[in-house]
């Protein structure tokens, strides 16, 4: 619970600095491509973080096991009111849809395969958190051919591909983070425990949550394969 919130808190806060550049960079140029990065992330952390976030209260009730259910605790409250979060300000499959859309095929994929290389330049990168960013690559291509072909097919794909980028966004942060609590500690900087703990929750992000990507990977484009409906097979 506590690795993916850093990762999706990460990518709010990132999504905010940009577009704060955006506004008031003295450079044009800046300001374009700064805004360009914040568009296609905003629909990532609004559908991305609302999902982790009833997973993460799903995850606390199950912690309390039956407890979890009793009203007395509050873990109940937090499940319901985490609930809505996904179907607010536009469900989480319109964000997918904005993100395929809107954001990725308007400079087809210039602004994605800018941040999936700024993301790949990373020193020091584990190879989950590279095989995860290929993962990227590969279905953000998968996705700009399919458009170009059958639209509709592409947008069948757009939720598990919104999830894929964004986790991969979350643990290219996520890794960022631990290189900087490194060399804070080497340094003899900051507080050790807040800088230890950064370091052990991008390592099970790391292990735990950027392995996801190869299924991620699968289903988007799995999901482009379906064309028609079949009643035969069922």
């Amino acid at each position: 619970m506590r690795a993916r919130t850093e990762a999706a808190r990460a990518l709010a806060y990132l999504t905010a600095a940009l577009l704060d550049r955006a506004r008031h960079s003295p450079d044009a140029a800046d300001r374009k491509r700064t805004r360009a990065r914040a568009e296609l992330l905003v629909p990532m952390v609004k559908a991305w973080s609302t999902d982790l976030g009833v997973e993460n209260a799903s995850l606390a009730v199950q912690v309390h096991g039956g407890m979890g259910f009793i009203e007395e605790t509050g873990v109940a409250q937090h499940y319901r009111d985490a609930r809505i979060a996904p179907i607010y300000e536009g469900t989480n499959g319109i964000q997918a849809l904005d993100l395929l859309g809107r954001k990725l095929v308007r400079d087809q994929g210039a602004a994605a395969y800018a941040l999936i290389t700024e993301m790949r330049d990373l020193p020091a990168g584990p190879p989950t958190l590279l095989n995860a960013i290929d993962a990227v690559e590969t279905a953000t291509t998968h996705l700009l051919k399919t458009w170009g072909n059958d639209p509709a097919s592409a947008m069948a794909g757009a939720t598990p591909y919104l999830t894929l980028f964004a986790t991969v966004a979350g643990g290219w942060l996520m890794v960022r983070a631990a290189l900087a609590a490194s060399e804070k500690l080497d340094r003899g900087e900051g507080d050790p425990r807040f800088l230890k703990g950064k370091l052990l929750s991008a390592q099970f992000y790391t292990d735990h949550v950027l392995p996801q990507a190869t299924g991620l990977l699968a289903s988007t484009v799995n999901s482009t394969s379906i064309t028609t409906f079949d009643p035969d097979l069922l």
